[in-house]
């Protein structure tokens, strides 16, 4: 359970000796991960997906950053032909939640891989780097790190951060929201981005020590 600020995310990982189709007799594995947010995780309930009958184009974005994000910072080589699933469960929402579930979701993928490392299942550590995620933005005309829900709403522009723990670059979405950014606060918000994943690896660090 990765806890920031009133934002709850439940991460748990699932291992399984087979990998998609497209992977077979490669050799190499595959991470990937499901997202998914509690009817009542909002102030208002939200109608749960099954009952609709299909995913919103939203969980599926969302699902795919985290799964992209965290292959990044695994061998596939070393983790050998099997597949580690990543299940994100939003208990309690309050902005930042894909930038929750991929900080979590690292954490969980973590202690999976030790439980193969320790049983002899695979003898290289495939984890090259750890991978976490923060928001920032500009509200109210300043620079803000991890925005909470009335801060994102209201934020002139709005941004997520992927890095490793090395402060390698994932992945980047920012976007102005009615105004545009200069090059300047743009350079602020990485400076911002940076302290937040510091803060967030050695958490990780602390929490699978």
């Amino acid at each position: 359970m990765i806890k920031i600020g009133d934002t709850h995310v439940l991460c748990t990982a699932t291992l399984e000796e087979r990998v998609p189709p497209f992977l077979r007799n490669s050799g190499q594995g595959w991470v990937t991960a499901e997202y998914g947010m509690l009817p009542r995780a909002t102030n208002t309930r939200m109608r749960r997906e099954a009952a609709v009958g299909k995913q919103a184009g939203r969980t599926v974005e969302i699902q795919r950053l985290i799964g992209r994000s965290l292959r990044a910072g695994v061998d596939r080589q070393a983790l050998g032909e099997r597949q580690i699933t990543i299940d994100c469960d939003v208990i309690q929402a309050d902005g930042g939640t894909r930038c929750a579930a991929i900080t979590g979701g690292w954490v969980a993928l973590r202690l999976a891989v030790n439980k193969l490392l320790k049983v002899g299942d695979i003898t290289t550590d495939p984890l090259m780097d750890s991978v976490a995620a923060v928001s920032c933005g500009i509200y109210a005309g300043q620079p803000v790190l991890d925005l909470d829900y009335p801060e994102d709403s209201e934020a002139g522009v709005d941004g997520n951060f992927v890095m490793t723990g090395t402060g390698r670059l994932i992945e980047v979405q920012m976007s102005a929201e009615g105004a545009t950014f200069s090059h300047e606060q743009m350079s602020q918000l990485m400076t911002l981005a940076d302290k937040g994943v510091t803060e967030l690896v050695a958490a990780q660090k602390a929490a699978v020590a």
